[in-house]
């Protein structure tokens, strides 16, 4: 080969800018750079695939297509090799020559406005092939098309230019990219390294991907098992095998054979269990799970799994979901939970196939469009179903889930307006009917045991399930034999501004507002409680008077058969435990004044009634405040002074 074969060739005017920003900006993960190589050999592969079913003699002597990773650590080289579609000289002038020919101008652009470099802008950028110079100084490109007899080099290190010249006559057809990597990323020449990596990002490549064997090794085994201490002697034995004239020994190291893609008669249920602890990393077996595939304006294929316990961290990953793996032609993409599943489903893992969904341009993350949204509402869909199936069947299998990820998916009734009713129909909630808290009444269980007359879906939310089991506001109720529900997780309270109606019956706090009764049936005892009142009224305005702007207002209460008092407060007031809460974080502002109500009948009310001693009638209507205020979660604001007042009164 002479020197005046070789030509050299500028890149187009904005590549230098564009070359800069893929090494050093814009993959966030060094690793993507074997992603990016396999799928371009992958796509390579299909097409040669597809152009030989009209044209046969494309694959005339090479029938096998396979993708080959060599790693040479005397050279410092590694070779990702496909047996496809391959490129002619004008074509890896263009393809390799002209980075994002669409799109370049309006990418610099965008960044020249200030965007992140993985900014969800509108196309293909093609830079897939250049993710290679972040490992590699030099990056050289062995190719002889399908059908073509001539082969050519492509050869460039990132520098602004490249050069082409032919390559030996001998070159099979298909494409070698050949990587030198730089001085410090020794590590991609590691057997184990690789392999983790194929097995991680492309395992469920449709073509076999394929290393030279370890000496000794056991064809069988598990590459994620391997120490990477027999690297060099894979190199060895493949470097020796070539001097000799044949070819290596291969193993194959991804499974090239996407489980999702099979149909599901062929698929048990151990192949099933064994997948999702592959994609899940879990020990255990999935709770349930849906295998779908959609064919028609949009293609993709989706397995979705519901794990049997969540994690130990699970709650703290709002913010960074994890679980879905995204495939696009059986390569792995990057984890879309964020993306493709509401945040109210970040329990769900699985997988998710398709097409032809538009990545941004480093093929990280998925572009924001009307096609993605489609998939994410089916794919919320296709759980929900999953879910009601489970609830249908009977069993356990929903209590378990419940138990696991039930406080998660109360959020969709905020989140997802579109599957509001459904969602509100999976749930599930202890009431005072319940020997528990794990005993769990459904919205519809409830209305359909409503009482005669009955028209609203009582309920109380608590900090805790005794605290609700054990609060006076219920007493009236219970009496009635009303059942109510009991809310005492933490995101009740704030679910409870969402959740106002179901099937047309309105929901009610029986500790906000005025709880009225009368629909529920004659109060036999009603002329005996205004008489009550009317004795009470002194009492009443000396404890407003005594509790001052502690309270809104001081009254007889209908709720109470039992206790002296309960606190009471405005219908869209926020319940106390959780102003409490909020104002121990610094959130909020000052806590709402509540209405104390009183049973006047209640010996305790009573005696502070006849009390004549003002300082022990103080500290009688204090306690009593304080302990309608423990009793509904608010605390003691004055700990002090509350146990001095116990002190007194024990003492007198």
């Amino acid at each position: 080969m002479t020197a005046v074969e070789t030509e050299t060739h500028a890149f187009q005017a904005e590549v230098q800018q564009v070359l800069h920003l893929v090494i050093h900006s814009l993959y966030s993960n060094r690793d993507i750079f074997l992603r990016e190589l396999i799928s371009n050999a992958s796509d390579a592969c299909d097409k040669l695939r597809f152009e030989a079913v009209k044209d046969a003699a494309l694959t005339s002597g090479q029938s096998e297509l396979h993708i080959d990773l060599l790693a040479d650590r005397a050279a410092r080289t590694l070779t990702v090799r496909d047996t496809g579609i391959g490129m002619s000289r004008e074509e890896m002038i263009s393809n390799l020559g002209t980075i994002a020919r669409s799109g370049t101008k309006r990418f610099l652009e965008a960044l020249a406005e200030g965007q992140k470099a993985d900014a969800n802008l509108i196309g293909q950028f093609g830079v897939g092939f250049y993710s290679a110079f972040i490992v590699a100084d030099e990056v050289s490109v062995t190719s002889r098309r399908a059908g073509e007899t001539s082969a050519w080099t492509w050869r460039s290190r990132g520098d602004g230019a490249f050069t082409i010249e032919p390559a030996p006559a001998d070159t099979p057809r298909g494409t070698a990219v050949t990587l030198h990597l730089r001085d410090d990323e020794e590590v991609y020449l590691d057997d184990w390294k690789l392999r983790a990596l194929v097995r991680t990002y492309s395992d469920h490549i449709g073509f076999p991907i394929r290393m030279p064997a370890r000496p000794d090794a056991d064809p069988d085994a598990d590459p994620d098992t391997a120490d990477g201490s027999d690297s060099t002697s894979a190199d060895a034995a493949s470097a020796a095998a070539e001097r000799a004239g044949r070819e290596p020994r291969w193993d194959t190291v991804n499974h090239s054979s996407a489980l999702w893609t099979r149909p599901k008669n062929e698929l048990s249920d151990d192949d099933y269990q064994g997948f999702y602890r592959h994609v899940a990393h879990d020990f255990g077996d999935a709770l349930a799970w849906t295998h779908n595939k959609v064919e028609g304006n949009q293609n993709f294929t989706s397995l979705l799994y519901i794990p049997a316990k969540a994690p130990f961290d699970f709650q703290f990953g709002r913010d960074e979901r994890k679980g879905l793996k995204l495939y696009i032609k059986r390569v792995f993409i990057s984890d879309a939970s964020e993306t493709m599943l509401p945040a109210y489903l970040r329990f769900v893992r699985g997988v998710v196939d398709s097409d032809d969904l538009p990545l941004n341009v480093s093929r990280e993350t998925l572009q924001n469009n009307r096609q993605v949204e489609r998939i994410k509402g089916a794919l919320s869909k296709r759980v929900l179903d999953l879910l009601d199936r489970l609830v249908a069947e009977g069993g356990d299998r929903y209590d378990t889930f419940w138990r696991e990820f039930g406080t998660v998916l109360k959020e969709g009734v905020a989140e997802d307006f579109s599957h509001r009713e459904r969602i509100l129909k999976l749930l599930r909630y202890p009431s005072t009917r319940s020997d528990g808290p794990d005993q769990r009444v459904s919205l519809d269980d409830y209305i359909a045991r409503m009482a005669t007359g009955q028209n609203e879906i009582y309920y109380l939310t608590a900090e805790s399930w005794k605290a609700a089991v054990g609060s006076p506001q219920l007493e009236a109720l219970k009496a009635r034999g009303i059942e109510v529900l009991l809310m005492h997780e933490r995101i009740d309270e704030w679910l409870a501004s969402y959740f106002t109606e179901y099937q047309g019956k309105r929901l009610r706090n029986v500790a906000k507002g005025e709880l009225d009764l009368d629909a529920l049936g004659p109060d036999s005892g009603q002329a005996e409680r205004e008489q009550a009142a009317q004795d009470a009224a002194p009492l009443v305005d000396r404890l407003k008077a005594l509790l001052g702007g502690s309270v809104k207002d001081v009254r007889i209460s209908r709720r109470l058969t039992d206790s002296p008092a309960c606190l009471v407060l405005e219908e869209h007031d926020m319940a106390l435990h959780m102003q409490r809460l909020l104002q121990q974080a610094g959130h909020g502002a000052g806590p709402a004044e509540p209405i104390l109500e009183i049973n006047p009948g209640h010996p305790l009310i009573r005696r502070l009634a006849d009390e004549s001693d003002q300082a022990r009638a103080s500290d009688l209507g204090w306690l009593l405040f304080e302990q309608a205020r423990l009793a509904s979660g608010g605390g003691i604001e004055d700990p002090a002074a509350f146990n001095a007042r116990i002190n007194r009164l024990l003492a007198s």
